[in-house]
């Protein structure tokens, strides 16, 4: 008998998707995927079952399907559609994982559990060293968002790992994920026609196509190889970082520096206009960047992404179409008034 794999979250692009990818593997033999809403695309030879993760109907679902593998894909930072809203999101996030391990721990037959994370729990501070690794603790825990989400969400993971030492749990941190069909806060945010950036900052970023998280999370949910451990705590990324600057070049969308007193009220004005989730925790990431090291996900996981980080934004780039400017006419823009402010400052100085 192969494995019998439940996926939360499936009525979502990225959910479904994995869906579609896992039940191709020889190793899997069935596979249920679950949502509170129908998904609106096919799930392949999938079994759904519409349900909430938030209520205990979950524990029925496991044990009449006699589940065995489960990969919990219903944690992210923005509603489903139009559907939802912040808080409903949040409850799904905090209140669903709960039910969801519970639900696990009194399942004997429940073997694997991969929770789908961010990097995002590392915050985002002015003192942050210059790259994360999975032990390093945050100078500053998240206060609120997605990112305080995903921080509970893990220490309740913990919390279960502990209680069923006899499950191989397996905890993906993910980068910022981009691509066709990725849905995110920050994918919210690079679809504005003008980007506000924080006056006198240029953060790095880091980004994980989603074509690499499709592989990534099979990996996770398998067997593992030879000479690797899929169980523990993995920073997932593409190579290479790029700057907030250079992310608005490439997208050839114009920037409006804000100060950072003003930057609360521009928060507002994106959450008046959809942005859900561009809380105090979004505006420190576009402020002081975040990158973490990927050397585990490499040499214990047994994973490379096929993607860097800048191969990665430019196929996101190329999903959106074209910008309010063409991305070299942007570019030669902003080295010329770079040129311009260069030469200002050595004529004062002189």
């Amino acid at each position: 008998m192969g494995k019998v794999v439940l996926v939360t979250g499936v009525a979502r692009q990225l959910g479904g998707r994995f869906v579609r990818r896992i039940q191709r593997d020889p190793e899997v033999d069935r596979v249920i995927g679950v949502d509170a809403v129908p998904p609106e695309h096919h799930l392949g030879g999938a079994d759904f079952v519409q349900a909430d993760i938030r209520q205990p109907t979950i524990g029925k679902v496991l044990a009449e399907h006699a589940v065995d593998t489960v990969v919990h894909m219903d944690v992210t930072g923005t509603p489903l559609g139009t559907r939802g809203s912040r808080s409903a999101v949040k409850e799904t996030n905090v209140i669903g994982t709960m039910q969801l391990l519970g639900a696990c721990q009194k399942a004997p037959a429940v073997q694997r559990l991969v929770v789908k994370s961010s990097t995002s729990v590392y915050g985002s501070a002015p003192r942050d060293p210059a790259v994360f690794t999975e032990t390093t603790p945050p100078k500053s825990l998240p206060s609120g968002g997605f990112a305080k989400d995903a921080v509970e969400v893990e220490g309740y993971v913990r919390g279960f790992a502990r209680r069923r030492p006899d499950v191989a749990v397996c905890v993906l941190r993910f980068a910022h994920i981009l691509g066709p069909c990725a849905e995110s806060p920050l994918v919210d945010y690079f679809s504005l026609p003008v980007l506000p950036t924080v006056f006198g900052y240029d953060p790095r970023l880091q980004f994980v196509h989603e074509d690499d998280v499709m592989e990534v999370l099979r990996i996770a949910s398998l067997e593992p190889r030879r000479g690797t451990l899929n169980s523990g705590t993995f920073n997932i990324a593409g190579d290479g970082v790029l700057l907030l600057s250079q992310t608005a070049r490439r997208l050839g969308r114009p920037t409006v520096p804000v100060l950072l007193p003003a930057v609360t009220w521009a928060g507002t004005a994106l959450r008046s206009v959809g942005m859900t989730d561009f809380s105090p925790e979004q505006i420190r990431l576009l402020t002081h960047g975040r990158v973490v090291e990927t050397t585990q996900m490499r040499e214990t996981l047994g994973f490379s992404p096929r993607y860097t980080t800048a191969e990665t934004f430019a196929d996101f780039a190329r999903s959106r179409g074209p910008g309010l400017l063409p991305p070299e006419t942007l570019a030669r823009t902003v080295d010329r008034l770079a040129d311009l402010a260069s030469a200002t400052r050595s004529e004062e100085r002189t």
